[in-house]
């Protein structure tokens, strides 16, 4: 979404769902893993709306829904490509807003070349690197603003992509354009060709979706949508957590952007996050290569300086908000160093850490199993039952000197020496394990005070309910407390190199029994401050470049405006506008829709009375409307920059899309995503089918760890053993939370969710003599997992490349620990990441199903062994399996050799 508009949160508000004429869920089962929100879905269907559900399973959702199209996991770009071919094939798209507010006329480079003419590649390929140089990918006369494919490696192992959540695009505003949409390298025309072979027949041999369902959803979607009418997308980690998973949500974008429901009421793209605050810990990061507020974490080769890091952050010679870079990266320093960071020493820039590479989750696992990493905290996470191949995450957990667990429970990340799987086994041995385990009680949620960000960007206050007992504290007691005793130490040893420690802003005011950090005192430093006279800002405008102003978090300046907690805000929806600007705070600004200047004409008047939000009010010289415009209140829609111009100046009254370089909507994205400027079918990394498109079988320039611990299934066009011959998904329940770390230690929902279980249909039963409650176990090369079988109709097969394809569904949420306890389904995962983000794969895999309980200790071993040798895993297969001459082609230069990578 970074990359399509400027920022990666959800562009809309739940409550905005209501006013959607049609609403399209799509890797989300809404009704079950967020049901407060779901109520909005209820209202518009109430209202008349159509609702929508695409999914590989039928769920509560999907008995909700009008429609229910069951679709094979890991094919969602053919899908919505071909509603992308329906649009344009047929000129439905929504020329006026198309026009003024995409890169839809932009001509790109004359050099491009598309999946289309490259067997599956796009131009500018390195197959030694698995990575593009994007060069060919710009706009045509700015080749220059490409990225290499050296640079694109290092973007790749430090997920750069991330780093564009609120980044934008990184293009020239002045190039070519064709308004007319007929020059064939216009994003337009270029759009149309990559989509053309996305036909109902295709979606039909590769989903498993029939013609005719495809065509209710393509003609639903596109009626309404346009002047009058908006359709809202949903989605959740149905659609991210593939290795192509940022490509589902650009191609949603794109299909949004074509139609015109960008920045409108009842329109936008609604990104539902996983659990309450999952949106805060991006914002402020808990991620290796991000700082608070989107800030890119300096690069070790980069950013050897202030210069050259802020320099990369603010896009110079572009407009856009990122044109005051500067003032947010300074004030973030002035935030953490205070009176310490002056312009003498660049704002302690030289304090800030630096990464030099895959500081990931996964590679970090792996780093301790190679023995590299020593000590670990754990807060709010439970890797050995929640985390993709929980085995390789207890073998890293095992080979620590020492490891600090913060939870509720002693969960299993902290009884793995005693309990896990490998115990039985004996790949971990309880007296020969050397990891000190600290567990360490933690307060709940109700018992500390702060705010949860979610899923709609918006930040709310919670209080305390009541004070926690025993040891148990909060992070925030922990964390300052821990920083209060190493800075105590540290300062005795009087060494320079600890003054990044020694010169942070410490001095939080505490109160109670324990000396508990005022949570509000750190929100007000986050909000951001004037130095001189300690008043709270009211916005980030007002943050500046000349260490006269600190704070923590650019995007969340306001949420103290005027010295009042504004996240603290309930007042009742009957009380104010249906947009209810006073309940809680939103970032930014308090805006409840982004890109807001779209749902207004390029002459700022509504596209339509039924739904109008934002306008400019000729008379009062200003925007005005239901909500905060995403444009500068004053800035008339006429109002076009001078030459020269850059960042917020450079911004004209049409530009809608104000994080972006260029202002607009990006249908084709020349920079900042590492697997293409354009969405295009590749298969899961494991799946028992052909690309039917390409040779490029799965995407080029994934993340895949080939490591003995860590083997992967053979896939087309390798030959299939049928050894895994099924597909597996996975997902949540209600009654259970995440890995279960909570809810299973909770008499009345382990009693309404008591064990683990296996959906099946009843023909995969059938074939393979499965019980209804008996018990089975789900194999793959990781491991086997056991439960009870569910046979159901609410998985069908699915007809698929002329051959039937079952698909198998588990939850994910047991482990050894809880009332209620059973076999983990993250077991059952290799790790192949997104190379955007480097998120997991857990969402597409392919098994084996067999009756029965699974075997234990060195037959269990003996068995998953057996499957290894039969399936040929150890077989080094290539990733780059697209013709050779497309290869050489793609690269570039008539010499290059096909020597295809084999791993990361």
């Amino acid at each position: 979404m970074g990359t399509s508009f400027g920022r990666g949160g959800a562009t809309n508000f739940q409550q905005d769902l209501a006013n959607a004429d049609c609403i399209v869920i799509q890797g989300s089962n809404m009704a079950e893993a967020h049901p407060v929100g779901f109520q909005w879905v209820m209202e518009a269907k109430r209202r008349g709306a159509k609702v929508m559900h695409v999914d590989p399973r039928f769920t509560r959702t999907s008995a909700l829904a009008d429609t229910f199209v069951p679709i094979r996991v890991g094919t969602d770009i053919v899908f919505l490509g071909a509603i992308v071919n329906h649009i344009l094939s047929n000129e439905l798209d929504f020329r006026e807003y198309v026009l003024a507010y995409t890169n839809a006329s932009s001509i790109l480079s004359e050099d491009y070349l598309d999946t289309e003419d490259l067997d599956g590649l796009f131009s500018g390929f390195d197959p030694e690197t698995r990575t593009y140089d994007t060069a060919t990918w710009q706009y045509a006369g700015a080749e220059a603003a490409g990225v290499d494919e050296d640079d694109a490696a290092a973007d790749r192992s430090t997920a750069s992509g991330m780093q564009h959540e609120s980044h934008g695009m990184p293009v020239p505003e002045e190039h070519e354009r064709d308004e007319t949409l007929q020059h064939p390298r216009c994003v337009y025309q270029v759009l149309k060709r990559h989509f053309a072979r996305y036909t109902p027949e295709l979606v039909e041999e590769a989903c498993g979706v029939s013609r005719e369902q495809l065509r209710e959803v393509a003609e639903a979607w596109v009626a309404a949508s346009g002047r009058e009418r908006t359709t809202a997308l949903v989605y959740s980690v149905g659609w991210t957590q593939h290795s192509v998973g940022a490509q589902y949500i650009r191609t949603g974008a794109i299909i949004q952007l074509l139609l015109g429901n960008m920045g409108r009421p009842g329109g936008g793209i609604m990104a539902l996050r996983g659990h309450a605050s999952i949106q805060g810990s991006t914002d402020i990061p808990t991620l290796f290569n991000l700082l608070p507020g989107y800030l890119v974490m300096p690069d070790a080769r980069r950013h050897p300086d202030l210069a050259s890091w802020v320099q990369d952050m603010s896009m110079p010679g572009r407009k856009g908000l990122w044109g005051n870079g500067a003032a947010y990266a300074v004030s973030l320093l002035k935030a953490y160093w205070g009176e310490a960071a002056t312009e003498d020493n660049d704002w302690c820039y030289d304090h800030l850490p630096r990464i030099d590479g895959d500081h990931g989750t996964y590679r970090t696992v792996l780093d301790m199993i190679e023995g590299k990493v020593k000590g670990y905290f754990l807060l709010g996470q439970n890797p050995a039952v929640g985390s993709a191949h929980g085995r390789a995450q207890r073998l890293g957990l095992a080979n620590l000197e020492w490891l600090v667990v913060r939870d509720l429970y002693e969960i299993e990340s902290a009884s793995f020496w005693k309990d896990s799987p490998e115990i039985e086994t004996g790949e971990i041995v309880t007296e020969e394990c050397a990891t000190e385990v600290f567990l360490l009680p933690a307060a709940s949620h109700v018992e500390k005070e702060g705010t949860f960000t979610q899923t709609q960007r918006m930040l709310q206050w919670r209080e305390k309910a009541v004070d926690p007992t025993g040891d148990r504290r909060s992070e925030l007691w922990f964390f300052y407390h821990l920083g209060r005793i190493v800075r105590e130490r540290l300062a005795a040893r009087g060494e320079e190199r600890d003054r990044p420690l020694l010169d942070l802003t410490w001095d939080y005011p505490v109160h109670g029994e324990h000396d508990e950090p005022s949570a509000e005192a750190v929100l007000r430093e986050i909000n951001g401050v004037d130095v001189a006279t300690g008043r709270p800002l009211s916005t980030f405008t007002e943050l500046r470049a000349d260490g006269s102003t600190a704070g923590g978090c650019w995007i969340y300046t306001g949420v103290y405006a005027d010295g009042v907690n504004q996240a603290a805000r309930r007042r009742p929806g009957a009380e104010q506008s249906w947009v209810a600007p006073e309940w809680g705070w939103v970032w930014p600004a308090n805006r409840r829709i982004l890109y807001n200047r779209a749902s207004a004409d390029p002459d700022g008047r509504p596209w339509s009375e039924r739904k109008a939000y934002v306008w400019w009010d000729e008379e009062a010289g200003e925007w005005t409307g239901h909500d905060v415009p995403d444009i500068e209140r004053t800035k008339p829609p006429s109002y076009r920059h001078e030459p020269g111009a850059v960042g917020v100046d450079a911004l004209d009254g049409t530009d809608a899309f104000v994080m972006q370089g260029d202002g607009r909507g990006a249908l084709f994205v020349p920079n900042g995503l590492l697997d293409g400027p354009l969405p295009t079918h590749y298969e899961p990394v494991e799946s028992p089918f052909g690309n039917p498109l390409y040779g490029q079988q799965a995407n080029p320039t994934r993340v895949e760890y080939r490591e003995q611990v860590n083997p992967i299934h053979p896939s087309p066009p390798a030959e299939d053993p049928q050894v895994f011959p099924f597909v597996f998904t996975t997902s949540r329940l209600t009654e259970h939370h995440t890995a279960g770390a909570m809810s299973r230690q909770l008499e009345y929902l382990a009693e309404l969710q008591p064990e683990m279980f296996v959906e099946v249909s009843p023909a995969l039963a059938r074939e393979r003599g499965l019980e209804h409650l008996g018990w089975c176990h789900v194999v793959t090369a990781r491991a086997a997992v056991e439960g009870r079988v569910v046979v159901t109709d609410r998985l069908r097969p699915l007809r698929v490349a002329g051959r039937v394809v079952h698909q198998v569904w588990l939850p994910y949420h047991w482990g050894s620990k809880g009332l209620v306890t059973g076999d983990s389904t993250n077991d059952l995962f290799g790790i192949s990441l997104d190379p955007n983000v480097l998120i997991q794969e857990t969402k597409a895999g392919t098994c084996d199903v067999r009756p029965g309980r699974r075997p234990r200790g060195a037959a269990l071993l003996d068995l998953l062994e057996g499957y290894r040798t039969r399936a040929g895993t150890a077989d080094r297969r290539p990733i780059v399996t697209a013709d050779p001459r497309a290869v050489t082609r793609s690269a570039g230069r008539a010499d290059a050799p096909h020597r295809p990578e084999e791993g990361s």
